[in-house]
């Protein structure tokens, strides 16, 4: 495993004893990351005492021998990280046994006989451990028979169990769901909540989304107040109207923290009941929202502006395609109000880019499948103003509700950031050199590319051959985003203050929010004691966040190396990504299907990275995700 590189941190005097996360390769090597300590500490597969990927561990460090790496052995565990494991069902010297598909789960799980719950030889399932004692195999029992491997929906299934995320919701859970949607039917309760609402039901108001979206969180409103004067509402779903704090339906919201975006299906956050009818704001119906409201001129400057619970009424349901024809063709419904809010959006866009935002737009892929879930086809998708116009203005409405909270009387006002550090330095020369490799010529201050000179390459690329292969190597060596309580700005989009307010249907910390939001504005404060909670609340929503991205892209992976599985044979257009001791990676050019060419089948001619190749796929491993490509 590679060694993660973090901030150079205090020398500390060291303890015998340390605390941390283990990390697993898939030889079964273990690196321990403690918070203190620059390098993580190495753990031989013999001694990591059953502990397995991202758990909590204690370890005993070992004496330092020479120059070699510090290493330790686990001692305790201090907290299991993984909820389950998916795994084919084999017999073995007349035991039952979970293969896990994992590649870091180091041992077979044995599966007692009044555990298998009918579970049958060859099939696809998920199961937990429920034992494990050091040099004896894991004892689990059968949570859920999948299907057969290979199958779609068996497989997609074990994707999300692994990661904690299931399409079934708890019984308690679905009966309060119920009981909410009874109480919304009540009307003279309804008009007394829209009475402490500012109302936009007249104000004319659409939303734009993908063609498969089922839940809408944002609505955008446009009204012309005067000769290049305009009035834009973001408008966002009020979920917490509907969801209280502590409630069954808040503690469940909270443990799954983000909705799931699989290649074929969305696991919602919230029952289909809040998701997709009671916070979705679907056309020609009246929908519960929290509003930020400004005031522009022409020129995209905010003239005034303001926050507070509203009620709209949708009058068109967009899609992106749909928004974006109107505005190439310069006719169709609410074309004038679309092209003048696309206009607001790019003096937006060009003055976020001019303050320093980086400019990444990643090339993302789609996929047809057919009944079976068989991908018949695999496109890039397509970002056009439309996308860009609704991502503006929710850039625009996450930042200035997070200034709301600004320190403006030395008073420190409890919210919840999206925050985003600064690259380390040794991320930051690593990118300079990859990029001066290509020729490329900048400026460095205190060991930083300045977010505007990236700016310049990254508009440099237009269609050549590394761009996909730089901006995927600027985005790795920058820090994760993440939700907390203490502010430091955000690093990616040159913000301050930054937050996530605008999709509380799909993610928990919206919610979180809204809540903060309608706090703040009623005058109330929050004690000093909730820090501690809302902090632990945004370290449990950046770890799901992780965990739901990790599901989504292992179903791509899936995904490709299916389609790729039925044109074995065939020739492809390629660019190579990566270089490494036992191969090039190479990533076909329409569908971005990632594969490699072994060392042992590469000629002694000279290769580099963003070079485009011809390649033909030679074999596919469905199991461990992954494709092999010979070069033409």
């Amino acid at each position: 495993m590679k060694r993660k590189t973090r901030p150079k941190r205090k020398t500390i005097r060291e303890s015998k004893y340390l605390e941390g996360t283990l990390f697993l390769t898939s030889k079964g090597v273990g690196y321990v990351e403690v918070d203190q300590l620059e390098d993580d500490i190495e753990i031989a597969p013999n001694l990591l005492n059953t502990a397995l990927h991202k758990d909590k561990v204690k370890i005993l460090l070992h004496s330092k021998k020479g120059g070699r790496r510090k290493s330790g052995e686990i001692i305790e565990i201090t907290k299991r990280s993984n909820v389950g494991f998916a795994g084919v069902l084999e017999k073995k010297n007349g035991n039952f046994f979970l293969i896990p598909n994992n590649q870091k789960m180091y041992a077979n799980i044995f599966i007692p006989v009044d555990k298998l719950k009918k579970g049958k030889i060859g099939d696809l399932i998920f199961g937990k451990i429920v034992d494990w004692k050091p040099n004896r195999y894991p004892i689990g029992e059968i949570i859920k028979i999948l299907g057969k491997p290979q199958e779609n929906e068996a497989e997609m299934q074990a994707i999300a169990l692994e990661k904690g995320f299931s399409e079934q919701f708890p019984i308690p859970v679905e009966e309060s769901v119920n009981l909410i949607f009874q109480q919304s039917q009540n009307t003279s309760q309804t008009e007394i909540e829209i009475g402490k609402r500012k109302d936009f039901r007249k104000t004319l108001t659409f939303t734009i989304d993908p063609d498969d979206a089922k839940d809408f969180d944002d609505a955008l409103s446009f009204k012309e107040l005067e000769k290049n004067k305009y009035e834009i509402g973001i408008h966002i779903a009020d979920v917490s109207y509907y969801v209280k704090a502590d409630s069954v339906l808040d503690k469940e919201a909270l443990k799954r923290a983000t909705s799931v975006y699989l290649v074929d299906r969305t696991i919602p956050m919230l029952p289909e009941v809040l998701s997709n009818d009671l916070c979705s704001l679907k056309p020609n119906e009246d929908r519960l929202t929290f509003g930020a409201v400004f005031i522009l001129d022409s020129t995209g400057n905010i003239l005034e502006k303001w926050f507070g619970k509203t009620i709209i009424h949708s009058q068109k349901r967009f899609t992106y395609k749909e928004a974006q024809k109107n505005l190439n063709e310069k006719i169709g419904k609410f074309y004038r109000e679309l092209d003048i809010i696309n206009k607001l959006a790019k003096k937006l866009r060009e003055k976020r880019f001019n303050e320093g935002s980086i400019d990444l737009d990643k090339e993302e892929v789609g996929f047809t499948l057919d009944k079976k879930g068989v991908p018949i086809k695999i496109e890039k998708k397509v970002r056009g103003d439309t996308n860009k116009l609704i991502e503006e203005f929710m850039l625009l409405a996450n930042r200035k509700v997070a200034e709301c909270f600004v320190d403006k009387k030395n008073q420190k006002n409890l919210f919840v950031y999206r925050i985003h550090d600064k690259p380390n330095k040794e991320k930051m020369n690593e990118l300079a050199d990859f990029l001066r490799g290509f020729g490329y010529k900048f400026k460095m201050i205190n060991g930083m590319i300045p977010s505007k000179e990236i700016n310049n390459i990254l508009k440099s690329l237009n269609n050549k051959p590394e761009a996909d292969a730089i901006q995927t190597i600027i985005i790795r060596s920058m820090a994760k985003a993440i939700y907390s309580t203490k502010n430091i700005g955000h690093y990616g989009l040159a913000f301050n203050h930054y937050t996530h307010f605008t999709s509380p249907i799909r993610r928990y910390p919206d919610i979180i929010v809204h809540r903060l939001l309608n706090n703040y504005l009623e005058g109330k404060r929050l004690n000093k004691e909730d820090w501690k909670y809302y902090e632990k609340i945004s370290n449990i929503s950046s770890e799901r966040e992780k965990e739901a991205q990790e599901a989504q892209w292992a179903s791509i992976k899936y995904k490709q190396v299916e389609y790729m599985s039925y044109h074995l044979g065939k020739v492809f257009n390629g660019v190579i990504t990566s270089i490494t001791n036992w191969g090039i990676y190479v990533e076909e050019k329409e569908t971005k299907c990632e594969g490699m060419v072994k060392l042992r089948n590469i000629d002694e001619k000279k290769y580099k990275i963003g070079s485009q190749v011809k390649i033909k796929v030679i074999a596919t491993d469905l199991k461990r995700r992954i494709i092999d490509y010979n070069f033409v």
